[in-house]
């Protein structure tokens, strides 16, 4: 997420305090709190409907980099990204393009930063034989079929992802999601977000269910991507139970990170492969890493590092959503902003989850990428469920733009996604009806589905 740089990481962590106090570090008056979206699609051949190779994203990297106030970012001799005043455009490992939108302060100013982002790509993906899709795995090539970005970074996670999970690679190379990021006023309220953000994940990953679809066959699953990334390394993704805990704080998320195997540091140019030991911060806190010693810098790479469903870096970041078509990228976004942004609409959710408890909750979670809104919760269903939680999301909302906390009323952001809960039928569902016939037949159904166009 693009929002500021950080200043004074190279200051030397002493203890566990240091690492907890860089966490309380991201907390903002209400006043200042910003909402932002980063949004990865898939880039595809127009033709084949395979993953592009990185020689033709760089033609469109160079084509963007002229049109606007972008520096190009080289790694390796590579243009991998673009960094712009208040936003970047990066790449994922197997060439996913990603937006770092700028953090702003209502929706409408998101929508304008992914409006102008769109029509760039959109105008220059004809000439390239590019399609854009907001689709959560890529529907056709397998993971030997695409390339891996040259980027030191990746070099060392790929080689460990393949120690921990049958899936790894596939999260790195073929999935795509979607990833909100919200602030906090102190730890009190990062933690009563967190937490409420954690509950709603399994909404999340059924709401915008939109990956059924790999290796060119269906799946099983709604959210494939949901599946994936359970299965790519248990030490860092997936639910913080300790969050549910009454006593939970800001000390109880650096407990969690200081337990997770490191991949890296970064020492004077050059990233440092910490996974041959399964060295922890804890440890590395402890000994230190041969003649390196712990830096906030430190601790602020591994917290990137982690991949649960809500983490803190030290924003608030909602991961569960898959990648999805333009016309609802931002309501992944109002969704987040209208429940965690107004306290009578957070209890509201928290009560509804607290009353089925953890163990029930978490059949639900694990039933979410499968099942869809079809998902029983309790003597209900997740879309009778999801249809209660989006009327709170909208009372949100409309309380924020009566309070003056934003500028135009953003509940109408909602309305697509209202559709959907009210149908029961998810993106992925109606993706599954029509997925038959040639591969051009295919590749016309996803262009339709969740194809890029220009901004309306």
């Amino acid at each position: 997420m693009t929002t500021m740089l950080k200043t004074g990481l190279d200051h030397p962590v002493t203890g566990v305090r240091d690492l907890v106090d860089y966490l309380k570090s991201g907390a903002r008056p209400p006043e200042k709190w910003g909402v932002g979206v980063e949004m990865e699609k898939l880039v595809l051949d127009v033709h084949s409907g395979e993953a592009v190779a990185l020689e033709r994203i760089e033609v469109l990297f160079e084509r963007l980099a002229s049109l606007g106030p972008w520096k190009r970012i080289h790694e390796q001799g590579r243009l991998i990204a673009l960094r712009g005043p208040d936003s970047s455009v990066t790449l994922e490992p197997g060439g996913q393009l990603e937006l770092s939108g700028a953090l702003c302060p209502d929706l409408y100013c998101c929508l304008g930063d992914f409006c102008r982002y769109a029509a760039q790509i959109v105008e220059q993906a004809e000439s390239l034989g590019l399609l854009f899709l907001g689709l959560g795995v890529q529907p056709f090539s397998n993971p030997d079929d695409i390339g891996w970005l040259p980027k030191a970074r990746y070099d060392i996670m790929r080689s460990y992802m393949s120690k921990t999970g049958d899936m790894g690679h596939r999260m790195m190379k073929q999935s795509a999601g979607l990833q909100v990021n919200l602030d906090f006023s102190d730890e009190q309220d990062c933690i009563e977000k967190m937490r409420v953000a954690q509950w709603l994940s399994p909404l999340f990953y059924a709401l915008f269910a939109n990956s059924p679809i790999m290796d060119d066959r269906p799946t099983g699953f709604l959210s494939t991507r949901g599946e994936i990334w359970s299965r790519t390394d248990p030490d860092r993704t997936g639910l913080l139970l300790g969050l549910f805990a009454g006593n939970a704080d800001l000390g109880t998320y650096a407990e969690y990170a200081l337990d997770v195997p490191m991949y890296f540091i970064h020492r004077q140019g050059r990233m440092l492969d910490m996974t041959g030991e399964r060295f922890s911060f804890r440890r590395y806190l402890a000994e230190g890493f041969d003649e390196a010693r712990p830096t906030l810098a430190d601790w602020d790479l591994h917290l990137s590092t982690l991949f649960p469903e809500v983490r803190l870096r030290p924003q608030i970041e909602l991961r569960s959503a898959d990648s999805l078509p333009p016309r609802l990228a931002l309501a992944v976004a109002a969704l987040a902003k209208g429940l965690l942004y107004d306290r009578e609409s957070r209890r509201a959710v928290a009560s509804i989850f607290e009353e089925l408890g953890v163990e029930k909750f978490l059949q639900v979670y694990r039933n979410s990428w499968k099942m869809g809104l079809k998902t029983p919760f309790g003597n209900r269903t997740l879309r009778e469920v999801t249809l209660d939680i989006l009327s709170l999301a909208r009372d949100g909302l409309r309380r924020q733009h009566r309070q003056g906390l934003d500028r135009p009323d953003e509940s109408q952001f909602l309305d697509q996604i209202g559709e959907i809960a009210e149908s029961g039928l998810t993106l992925a569902e109606r993706l599954l009806a029509g997925w038959q016939g040639s591969r051009a037949e295919k590749l016309s159904l996803l262009r339709e589905h969740c194809g890029y166009s220009f901004c309306s």
